[in-house]
């Protein structure tokens, strides 16, 4: 059984980074690709970046330049490091993987940018 853990999120100020990781257990990582979403109440979860086995990387274009994502198969953890963080990019973030055609997802951490 897939189980996906994130961590990093917390408060910041606008302009400030903060590095998200999500650590993923019950099956071989490195064979799939990962995708981190965001939420925001009354809104739907959106894309926010996604990285395949390979290591190609593809960004909704709202965090294009500012957040990038990267993966360790030796730890199993994707990460994804957000720069220049806006007030917008305020949202409930999510680790995401799909294997044979069903989500996993994991609780999802808190990411509040406010001054």
């Amino acid at each position: 059984q897939v189980q996906l853990v994130e961590s990093g999120g917390g408060l910041v100020q606008p302009g400030g980074s903060l590095r998200l990781s999500c650590a993923f257990s019950g099956s071989i990582f490195s064979l799939y690709a990962m995708g981190w979403y965001r939420q925001v109440p009354g809104k739907q979860r959106e894309l926010v970046a996604v990285i395949s086995s390979g290591g190609s990387a593809n960004y909704a274009d709202s965090v294009k330049g500012r957040f990038t994502i990267s993966r360790d198969n030796v730890k199993n953890t994707v990460y994804l490091q957000m720069n220049s963080l806006k007030p917008e990019d305020t949202a409930v973030y999510y680790c995401n993987v799909d294997k044979l055609a069903v989500d996993y997802w994991g609780q999802g951490t808190q990411v509040t940018v406010s001054s």
